[in-house]
């Protein structure tokens, strides 16, 4: 009797098992799955999942997998950051796994530096600039003399400080349950390959010396730099279950200067200049405005900027959740929540002009009391959205015609491709709205 007990027992844990693998399976590649000794998958080695979306295109995405032990670092300050990323140009496989949250505004002390250490020695002074550029004095014209100078001077010392290059062959990864992010600080994968950035929180990442553009639009706008993570000329890149806002500072407590917010946040997630082959799934993207632009310019690079986007939640977003220009552009299984929150208030969730080319299918939309559904898109009369299976508020709905029966720069319907790499989805939206709150974002991960 003991052996025969012990024999079903063996069989109910590889039940088990497998269960839980195939569950985890069909939930998509972010969430874990067990192996025979019942232990979490070793998230630091995990790679893209085949046929995860673009990103898994070609040579896949496998980050730091192949890491030996001297390129594997723990860090938990931004200096141990610093070193643990090395150089661009060094291409050896690393891993770097991130315990707690590092706030990039430090010196390598551990020291907290504000916007006035910044400015310190360059001259530069917030009433200074504001005095020497007042349109009403100065002109619409861009700014330009000492005052510039001393703000560009100041900035550069931010940005020395801030921006992380990540060389390619490299995994970032948040330790779970440790809070793990980096607050104030830019991640940028600049003109490499093969990166993962995941379970990370990204907050507060706040440019010091926002530019003013009086040539921007009819009124003018401060611009700042620096996003959250940044793509540039990169290629197959994975972001998995990271969470991006401008908390603790919000863009409803900016102050104005020339009639305009003086804007120190710029994108959470933006991917132009030729980059190509990303995967971007299971995030979560809250309280902020310009969040994800696809394609920095009309003339951006065609043939690139392929893209996949799902399973991830936009709740308290201003725009550009995308905004995509040229590409190929995969969304689908998101939850878009438009309910206002902390002041942001939407504008619209996904934008398609200069000719990109978006497939948007099985996507569920929140739409507050009174909102229109016309407002969900935008477009320059260029771009496309195609696909079907979209719900708003549980309802199945043509977002599109929707959105051109209210617009004179109509969307265009069909796209000339068919999205292949799709692993994981979901061919009903109706479960989002509650399944993604607890497996999308930083945290989530085990």
């Amino acid at each position: 009797m003991a052996a025969t007990s012990h024999r079903r027992s063996l069989r109910s844990r590889r039940t088990l098992v497998v269960s839980v693998a195939v569950l985890a399976a069909g939930a998509g590649a972010g969430v874990f799955v067990m192996n025979a000794n019942a232990n979490p998958v070793d998230l630091y080695h995990q790679t893209l999942a085949a046929k995860n979306g673009w990103a898994s295109s070609g040579t896949g995405t496998t980050g730091g997998a192949k890491a030996d032990s001297a390129h594997t670092f723990t860090v938990s300050t931004r200096a141990q950051l610093v070193k643990a990323l090395g150089s661009v140009t060094d291409t050896t496989p690393r891993i770097i796994k991130i315990k707690g949250t590092i706030d990039a505004n430090t010196n390598d002390a551990g020291k907290k530096l504000t916007c006035a250490d910044y400015a310190s020695g360059t001259g530069y002074s917030l009433a200074s600039y504001l005095k020497a550029y007042d349109p009403a004095s100065y002109g619409k014209k861009a700014p330009s003399g000492t005052q510039e100078k001393a703000r560009a001077a100041a900035q550069t010392k931010q940005k020395k400080n801030i921006v992380f290059r990540v060389p390619a062959n490299t995994s970032i990864v948040g330790v779970p349950g440790t809070a793990a992010g980096i607050k104030g600080g830019s991640l940028q994968v600049q003109n490499v390959d093969n990166v993962i950035v995941r379970n990370l929180t990204f907050s507060a990442t706040e440019d010091c010396f926002p530019q003013w553009d009086p040539t921007d639009g009819s009124a003018g706008e401060w611009n700042s730099n620096y996003d959250s993570v940044t793509l540039r000329g990169a290629t197959h890149v994975w972001a998995d279950h990271n969470t991006f806002t401008d908390a603790p500072f919000f863009d409803s407590a900016e102050k104005t200067y020339f009639g305009r917010k003086y804007q120190v946040h710029d994108g959470a997630l933006d991917i132009t200049n030729g980059s190509d082959l990303v995967t971007v799934e299971r995030n979560q993207f809250t309280n902020h405005d310009k969040t994800m632009l696809i394609g920095s310019s009309d003339t951006d690079s065609v043939g690139k900027l392929r893209v996949s986007i799902h399973h991830n939640v936009w709740k308290g977003i201003t725009q550009r959740a995308p905004l995509a220009r040229i590409g190929q552009i995969h969304i689908y299984n998101n939850l878009y929540d438009t309910t206002a929150l902390n002041g942001y208030t939407a504008k619209y969730s996904i934008d398609s002009r200069a000719k990109a080319q978006v497939v948007a299918e099985h996507n569920y939309f929140k739409l507050p009391s009174g909102a229109k559904v016309a407002k969900l898109l935008s477009g320059d009369g260029t771009g496309s959205v195609a696909g079907s299976g979209n719900l708003v508020n549980g309802t199945a709905t043509d977002v599109v015609a929707a959105y051109n029966a209210a617009s004179s720069k109509k969307l265009k319907t069909t796209v000339n491709w068919k999205p292949a790499l799709t692993a994981g989805l979901e061919t009903s939206a109706k479960n989002l709205l509650t399944g993604l709150v607890t497996t999308a974002g930083a945290g989530a991960l085990k």
